[in-house]
């Protein structure tokens, strides 16, 4: 793509919508009209128009006073709106500036007006002009218009009560302002043209992307992806995460991707799972993306294109061993991009029994026992349409998709938010949480970022004497104890939800993590649980990862409230892995816990270096 074709096309749009406002107390009334320059009433710029309703009368003020918000929310106000003809989103920013008033007159300062805009049916509240910003500055709107979508608008502008001072006979005039940017690109079109051509490989199907660290960071639906590869005639773009998500047992009978638990996990659509709390991913990935399960006994640079053998089609996938490959060049797969120092499983098979997956090291290991349970990368694919808003592709600063770079979000309930997202939450070094899920409807389930720490060292402990996790075994009591104490203020202490239901399956070698939760695998029914405020993750959970580069210490593993039988219990390894111990034993501690359904957000956007701020409303 041409440099010329990257940046932003900004048409400006000047409607001349006089809005005169005529604040004289001798006379006791003030008026509020739009008019067009000549006689039409639609201002076309290409496939987008601005219409104005030709009945609006304006409005009209009792007397050249301040009125309430009350009163000035019930003026009649002057309706528009704005229409995109086209195929194509585009984003726009409505302006209010001033436009020229005559000689002899004097403006009225913003500080002494107030206006409400509606916009499909929803008010922006009694707001003071001075807080869009000041002249040629004022925003009064901003967003997106979808191809064939319409924003309909009206608008109230009054002197306010609150304010005292000197307005008589000062004028306001105005006229709007939109500007529109038409062309955004797409996800494919920045990879390959920001990425040097050095760090590309391209088989003839599919243009890889290659190195130690180039800048194919993407954040979506609260998670760090990393993007893989482009289609050379579909354009879609393979992601895989960053980390691993969690960890279950792959299968216990079989190799093959389909119908395995692997696959199960990836593609559940319940409250519990990967693709279920997965942001609008209809709109965002392609739902049908063919998965090449080709078994594969040959070692790292030998392997060539898997030949169609095993494809499945479904949404959510793994990466592949020859993908993997093809992610370096030469023999440096260890310090490839894609080695995130953790073990994780590939999608192909070594043989019946074994699956091929990724070690620590980045290393291949071709002996890993299908029934022992993997670290999880899920793999989706983005349909060619979606495109960056923002970002660097860096990993402080990734690129940020249209449609899931959410702006202002003060005010909205925390219980709409996506799994993966971070908020700030606790205290000192334990402030970072990530939400989990929202298991319990109107409920969000939260997790800390990483285990527990004390002085910069993770804090270790053992489950209990038995397996069952209770408010009053070792680790619940000091959960339900010194952790809420100590780790979380009380200010953070309002927001959990008192009573919460913790499950207690078993899930070991070879079974299914459905088994954590339900009595079997068709979730007919749950299984054994506990009531207790504070409580761990179960096997198969979402974010039962390790998110941050792995120190190859014995303190980075940490308990899960599952057990693999009736005499040990699942942990996370460090490597990001479950294995299971003597609950005797001590790992370290990741809380989990509910928010209660009036949090709010009240600043924020959600990721690891902007983490949401939240609030408890009455």
């Amino acid at each position: 793509m041409e440099k010329d074709n990257k940046k932003k096309k900004i048409i400006t749009l000047v409607i001349s919508i006089l809005i005169i406002l005529i604040l004289v107390l001798t006379i006791s009334y003030a008026y509020f009209s739009t008019k067009l320059n000549g006689s039409d009433q639609i201002v076309k710029v290409g496939e987008l128009e601005l219409v104005l309703d030709e009945t609006s009368e304006g409005i009209t003020l009792d007397n050249a006073i301040g009125i309430s918000d009350e009163d000035g929310m019930n003026l009649t106000p002057s309706t528009f709106e704005l229409r995109n003809n086209g195929n194509n989103a585009v984003d726009y920013t409505i302006y209010l500036d001033d436009n020229t008033i005559g000689d002899t007159d004097t403006r009225i300062d913003d500080m002494f007006l107030k206006y409400n805009l509606n916009k499909n049916g929803k008010n922006s509240g009694a707001t003071l002009l001075t807080r869009t910003g000041s002249n040629s500055n004022r925003v009064l709107d901003s967003g997106t218009i979808e191809g064939g979508g319409t924003n309909a608008y009206s608008l109230n502008l009054w002197i306010t009560d609150e304010v005292d001072g000197n307005y008589s006979g000062q004028v306001f005039s105005g006229k709007l302002r939109v500007e529109v940017s038409q062309e955004r690109p797409t996800v494919s079109e920045t990879l390959l043209a920001n990425i040097s051509e050095e760090n590309q490989y391209d088989d003839g199907e599919d243009t890889f992307i290659t190195g130690e660290n180039p800048d194919n960071y993407i954040w979506y639906s609260g998670k760090l992806w990393r993007a893989v590869s482009v289609n050379n005639e579909a354009k879609t773009v393979k992601l895989v995460t960053q980390w691993n998500i969690s960890a279950i047992p792959y299968d216990n009978d079989s190799s093959a991707f389909d119908g395995s638990y692997m696959e199960e996990w990836l593609n559940d659509t319940s409250v519990d799972g990967f693709l279920g709390n997965l942001r609008d991913y209809k709109n965002f990935i392609v739902t049908d993306a063919k998965w090449d399960a080709t078994m594969d006994n040959r070692g790292l640079g030998n392997i060539t294109r898997p030949n169609g053998a095993s494809i499945v089609e479904n949404a959510v996938g793994l990466l592949n061993i020859y993908e993997y490959q093809s992610s370096y060049k030469g023999e440096n797969y260890k310090d490839c991009y894609l080695n995130n120092k953790a073990d994780w499983v590939t999608l192909t098979p070594y043989n019946s029994k074994n699956m091929v997956s990724i070690g620590a090291d980045g290393g291949y290991d071709s002996y890993f026992s299908l029934s022992s349970s993997f670290g999880i990368r899920p793999t989706i694919v983005l349909k060619d349409i979606i495109t960056i808003q923002g970002g660097k592709g860096t990993k402080d600063e990734p690129y940020r998709l249209y449609r899931d770079c959410d702006q202002d979000l003060s005010g909205t309930k925390f219980n709409t938010r996506y799994s993966g997202e971070y908020i700030r939450f606790g205290t000192g070094e334990n402030n970072l949480y990530r939400i989990v899920s929202h298991e319990t409807e109107g409920l969000t389930k939260i997790t800390s970022a990483e285990p527990l720490k004390e002085n910069g060292n993770f804090k270790n402990m053992a489950f209990g004497e038995d397996v069952n996790y209770s408010s009053a075994n070792i680790i619940g009591t000091f959960l339900n104890g010194d952790y809420l104490i100590n780790y979380v203020n009380s200010e953070y202490r309002k927001m959990i939800e008192e009573n919460n239901t913790w499950y207690l399956g078993v899930v070991g070698r070879g079974t299914s993590y459905k088994l954590a939760k339900y009595t079997d695998t068709t979730m007919s029914g749950y299984t054994t649980s506990t009531e207790a405020k504070v409580g761990l993750l179960r096997l198969g959970e979402l974010m039962l990862g390790q998110f941050d580069v792995v120190n190859n210490t014995r303190g980075m593993s940490y308990w899960t409230l599952t057990a693999s039988s009736s005499s040990e219990t699942n942990y996370l390894s460090q490597n990001a892995r479950t294995l299971y111990s003597l609950p005797t034993n001590s790992y370290a501690v990741k809380p989990a816990l509910n928010l209660k359904s009036n949090v709010i957000i009240s600043s924020g956007t959600g990721t690891k270096e902007d983490p949401f701020e939240i609030a408890l409303v009455e």
